[in-house]
């Protein structure tokens, strides 16, 4: 959860994650492109920039002034600078890991077959949607029969107001509060029993 916090946290907002055996699935919304700005112009002016992982722990992205942006002006950040620097993130992430995992289990080499997909999600319905398939996938793959029986999602941390990193406040108001949180997920589970393979439309 820290490599997790000091890496994406500050670039993405979390509403909704499931660690599996052999992949993981997340849904996160990237921060406004303000923010983003920001942090890369914090770690380009850095003295620490000299090191391997910039600390971007002491920024708060919620509180930025906007005004001190050069959004939109000649010195603007490009789009290119944007995209690089958020894969750069992710590529932390699982380097970090992957470092660690090989530590522990004394073991050298990638852990990472191949880089992660992603998929713009184009509407509140593909949102909701992406949200019960990712709480939804340990059953998919014959891991567990209910949503509350696997501990390494974010379903539990949501239904049961665990402190964490993802966005549950937002996450509610959009389905509409706890009882359609939960009522979206058990539907979700009556359409997995009927279809033999489920693709985020």
């Amino acid at each position: 959860m820290a490599k997790y916090q000091l890496h994406i946290w500050p670039i993405a907002e979390t509403y909704a994650y499931c660690l599996m055996p052999n992949h993981f699935h997340l849904v996160v919304r990237i921060r406004k492109r303000e923010a983003i700005e920001t942090l890369i112009r914090n770690k380009n002016n850095s003295p620490e920039n000299s090191s391997k992982v910039p600390n971007f722990g002491r920024v708060n992205v919620d509180k930025i002034n906007v005004d001190k942006v050069n959004f939109g002006r000649v010195n603007a950040t490009s789009d290119s600078e944007i995209e690089k620097f958020l894969s750069k993130q992710f590529a932390n992430l699982f380097s970090s890991y992957t470092q660690s995992f090989n530590k522990v289990y004394d073991r050298m080499g990638s852990l990472f077959i191949k880089n992660f997909k992603r998929e713009l999600i184009s509407d509140k319905t593909h949102f909701l949607n992406a949200v019960v398939y990712t709480h939804r996938n340990p059953i998919h793959h014959g891991f567990c029969k209910g949503f509350e029986e696997w501990p390494y999602s974010s379903y539990n941390t949501i239904l049961y107001g665990v402190e964490s990193l993802v966005e549950k406040e937002k996450l509610l108001k959009i389905t509409g509060g706890m009882a359609a949180f939960i009522e979206m997920h058990e539907a979700g589970l009556n359409r997995l029993d009927s279809m033999s393979n489920f693709d985020i439309p």
